[in-house]
Parts: structure tokens; C-alpha cells; sequence
């Protein structure tokens, strides 16, 4: 730093000693508006004042990892609080305007010359704050894509030694890749010998669905499963057809119904239906 630069420095240390509960106050009062007036006042205030302790702390040669620290802090809790990147950055610069009004009444223009190099230096610090946020928001979006594509595939057993998986919407890679592992672990866990995919949820079938379709029914059988492919639809049957997609000797059903009752009885399960449209089941032979 520069002879000009330590000067403007040692202005800006003072100024904050001297005048720091009202640079603090006007601060608080400022960033409680940049995010329209919906941040928890009092938390808000605490967490200023550890940082500006910290700034300050900062100025006069300390160790700097204590502020960033702190700003992360704020950043990653107003993420959780729904505040906008722009509003938690507006925070840090608003410090900006609280230091400029104490300047500005001081009337000192080689005060004012530090305020320039001040100025920069929470410009810096705002764009941390900002690049903070926006990897931590990442990682809660992320979060969440994970945990919606968990829930959005169930693995349901329908009848002792038969398991389900419902698929609704798009089948890409990475969700191929989920309902394989979830499917696996549930065949383990179950021990179940028969396995029905249910595709009456996907929109559409086009030819890198279906290669997802085979890959998780080559992966049940390796483990001893045997699959049934439901939800073969009219328009998705013309479409298969279409574009030349084979599934070889996998079984197909139009319901998922249909696919329980062939899997009942490649289990030994006799489904009958009577004549006041009862079901009944029964083991073979009994």
C-alpha cells in the first residue's frame, strides 16, 4: 500500500472510532431497507455489528479471515431467509452511504480522499458477499433437485416378492441412474423376484428413453428379477414402433394392473375375477 493509501486509511480508522455507534446505527437502518424491509431487525443488527467490529478490527491490521468469515455468515443466512443476491449485497454497500454521510458532515476533503480508497475496499467485500451467495443458493438448489428427484421415485412393493417403481415425467441420465440404484437396493432389501416399471407417467418415450428403460431392467435381472415394463400407452406404442426401438424379450403391459396380475402369476398366484366382479387370489394348486 502506498504512503497516500496508509493515510487514507488511518483517516477512515479514525473516523469509525470516533463516530462508529452512528456509522453503525445509520448502517443498520439502511440495510434493513435494502431487502425491503423484511429482515429480522434484530438479528440484523447483530450480525452488522460483529462485522463492523471486525472491519474495523481489519483496518488497523488484523487479520482479515475473521471479516470474510463473518460476511459468509450473513450471506449464507440471508440465502436461507429468501433475500435476494442483489439485496444481500446491497447490505455490504450500504455501509457505503452510512460512512459517506458521517464524511460528508465532517467536511474534511482529505477525509473525503480516504473515503475513495474506503469505498473500494467494500466494493470488494460486497462482491464476496455476492459470489458467496450465489454458490451457497447453488448448493441449496442443487439440494433440493437431489431430494425431489429421490421422492419423485418410489420403489413400492405391491405383493410379497413384487416391487414397483412409478416413473412420472421426464427420464434423462442422471434419473436413470437413481431409479437403477433405488430399484437394486430395494430387490435387496426385499428380497423380491419380480419387478414392475411403470412408465404411464413419462410423456413421452423417444429411443434414449427406452435405453434407459433397458439398462435398469438389464441391471434387475443381474440381480435375479425379473421385469415388467407398464404403462405402454397407445401414442407411446405407435411412437416404439415408429422409431424401430426393440425390447427384445422384455414383457410389456398396457397397465399397471395388467402387470401385477402377469407378475402374480409368475409368482404362483392364481388371479380370478368372479361373478359379481370380485377379485380373488389364491395360490396355484390350492
Amino acid at each position: 500500500m502506498t504512503v497516500h493509501g496508509d493515510a487514507d486509511r488511518l483517516r477512515i480508522e479514525g473516523l469509525l472510532r470516533e463516530r462508529g455507534e452512528s456509522i453503525l446505527k445509520r448502517w443498520t437502518d439502511l440495510a434493513a431497507g435494502a431487502g425491503g424491509g423484511h429482515a429480522d431487525r434484530a438479528l440484523l443488527d447483530g450480525r452488522l455489528r460483529e462485522i463492523f467490529q471486525a472491519l474495523s478490527r481489519s483496518l488497523e491490521g488484523g487479520d482479515a479471515t475473521d471479516l470474510r468469515g463473518l460476511l459468509a455468515d450473513l450471506s449464507r443466512g440471508l440465502a436461507r431467509e429468501g433475500f435476494a443476491p442483489s439485496d444481500t449485497a446491497l447490505v455490504v454497500f450500504s455501509l457505503k452511504e452510512a460512512v459517506y454521510e458521517a464524511v460528508e458532515a465532517d467536511e474534511d476533503f482529505a477525509l473525503l480522499r480516504g473515503y475513495v480508497w474506503f469505498s473500494k475496499f467494500v466494493d470488494d467485500l460486497g462482491l464476496f458477499t455476492f459470489e458467496t451467495y450465489v454458490t451457497f443458493r447453488e448448493k441449496i438448489i442443487s439440494g433440493q433437485a437431489e431430494q425431489l428427484l429421490e421422492l419423485s421415485t418410489p420403489v413400492v412393493k405391491l405383493w410379497e416378492g413384487i416391487l414397483a417403481v412409478p416413473l412420472v415425467g421426464t427420464l434423462d441420465s442422471a434419473r436413470t441412474q437413481v431409479v437403477m440404484e433405488k430399484l437394486l437396493q430395494g430387490l435387496v432389501d426385499t428380497g423380491a423376484e419380480h419387478a414392475v416399471i411403470d412408465i404411464t407417467g413419462v410423456p413421452a418415450v423417444d429411443t434414449e428413453v427406452a435405453q434407459h428403460l433397458l439398462k435398469t431392467v438389464m441391471a434387475a435381472r443381474l440381480m435375479g428379477a425379473e421385469c415388467v415394463v407398464s404403462g405402454i400407452r397407445p401414442q407411446i406404442a405407435q411412437t416404439i414402433v415408429a422409431l424401430g426401438i426393440q425390447f427384445g424379450d422384455i414383457v410389456t403391459k398396457a397397465s399397471l394392473a395388467d402387470a401385477l396380475a402377469y407378475a402374480l402369476r409368475r409368482s404362483g398366484v392364481q388371479v380370478t375375477q368372479g361373478t359379481d366382479r370380485r377379485v380373488v387370489v389364491g395360490m396355484e394348486g390350492a
